[in-house]
């Protein structure tokens, strides 16, 4: 084994880069033995160097970020602190002083990976973000290493799980929203200000990460649609039941059928209670990819909190110092096929559609006549009514979201719909 220690800087001290700092400390042996050499930890850069951190050694702290990824020593940055700037331009410069970076860091990744890999690969060095997406479960190495000899078609999952413990709440318990979203609030899965979560923004960033590396093209954040959760009600998981199904929030991304273009799309849907990602459970993440050779793989865990995510941290951390003791360099990006992301109209899926109509005969003739003007093939309808209202939800056969965009809006033009309840679209089957 070398002696001399490969030198280490950490950007980021809270529950996430305490933790990497607490494991790289009582774990020093191990992580020496299987890296070829010891890691030694020269540098944290905090905002408030005077709070506690139980285990943090004080003289590490400093508040000059930029000094410490200067020094032009270091063989390893890991970023811990989120955000766009000034990480993108912390990390940028580890690079121009020669030093590989481990991120957790998707926001920054989902907006402007691919400047990051150039910079990387300019300099010889190494950008590692197993972190970045679903916490302590391998997900980014298994795409971009172990399924490299693959075809990747599509990839569907859970990747946040402060709304999938919402949603597991209001299927379990009948609870609304709001009160699914002050029980997650109260036991630590929802931040005080949770819109990131809800409204799609976290698992949208992480959607377009998981499909940069599936398909090999470049996709960034605005590439994505996003829809939130905060419209599904507790009408709706009562629906998806009657239907033999469950509601969750999914990213999902996926290789058009002709293989010319891909999506990416993240918002609510109901699957079937057959499907895998169905009995995922409070805030667990799982993500389930299909490959033409490989057939259909699901990775699950925790996505989230400190340990598992410096799990993943580590990993990659591993990875860099193997790296660099080799004088070499792991796998960057493969974006050669350059697929352009098709619009949210080209995706073709189900829908479930709840209707408040008139009670009075007629209403389901023009109703199907609308749906038939735009080509949507109508797989079931339910009707229920009572004092001269009724409810009709509708479930679609496969159409594209264009059409049925199309047909809504022509719905909402007649007289005998009073108002579209909600609009849901059914995966996984």
């Amino acid at each position: 084994m070398r002696t001399r220690p490969l030198k280490v800087a950490l950007l980021g001290c809270g529950v996430v880069g305490s933790e990497v700092t607490r494991i790289m400390t009582t774990h020093a042996d191990d992580l020496a033995a299987r890296i070829g050499a010891p890691i030694e930890l020269t540098g944290i850069a905090v905002r408030r160097p005077n709070r506690v951190r139980e285990g943090v050694p004080a003289e590490l702290l400093t508040t000059d970020a930029m000094a410490l990824v200067k020094r032009g020593d270091l063989d390893v940055v890991v970023e811990v602190i989120g955000g766009i700037e000034p990480v993108r331009t912390l990390i940028a410069t580890a690079f121009e002083h020669g030093a590989s970076v481990v991120s957790a860091n998707k926001a920054l990744l989902a907006a402007d990976g691919a400047s990051l890999h150039a910079k990387a690969v300019e300099h010889g060095v190494d950008l590692y973000y197993e972190a970045a997406v679903a916490g302590a479960i391998p997900l980014i190495r298994p795409l971009r290493e172990s399924l490299a000899g693959d075809k990747v078609n599509r990839v569907l999952g859970i990747v946040n799980g402060t709304t999938n413990f919402i949603l597991d709440k209001m299927d379990s318990t009948g609870a609304g929203y709001s009160e699914a979203l002050d029980e997650a609030t109260a036991l630590g899965y929802a931040e005080a200000d949770p819109t990131a979560d809800v409204e799609g923004f976290d698992a949208a960033a992480k959607a377009a990460i998981l499909a940069g590396i599936a398909f090999h093209t470049r996709v960034t954040i605005d590439d994505v649609h996003r829809e939130g959760l905060t419209e599904v009600t507790a009408a709706d998981i009562a629906s998806a039941r009657k239907m033999g199904c469950t509601v969750k929030m999914l990213a999902i991304c996926e290789r058009a059928r002709d293989g010319r273009s891909v999506t990416a799309r993240v918002h609510p849907a109901m699957i079937p209670l057959s499907h895998p990602l169905a009995s995922v459970r409070e805030a667990y993440n799982a993500v389930f990819v299909e490959a033409e050779a490989a057939g259909r793989l699901m990775f699950y865990g925790p996505g989230a909190g400190g340990a598992p995510t410096a799990s993943a941290v580590l990993g990659d951390l591993v990875a860099a110092c193997r790296n660099k003791l080799a004088g070499t360099t792991g796998a960057g990006e493969s974006a050669y096929t350059q697929l352009p992301v098709s619009p949210m109209g080209d995706v073709v899926t189900r829908y479930h559609i709840s209707l408040d109509v008139a009670d009075k005969p007629g209403v389901l003739a023009q109703v199907a006549t609308v749906f038939a003007e735009h080509d949507v093939s109508i797989d079931t309808v339910r009707q229920q009514g009572k004092d001269g209202e009724a409810s009709l939800v509708v479930v679609t056969h496969r159409a594209p979201d264009a059409a049925l965009s199309a047909t809504v809006a022509s719905l909402r033009t007649l007289d005998t719909v009073r108002g579209v309840a909600s609009i849901m679209r059914v995966e996984g089957e």
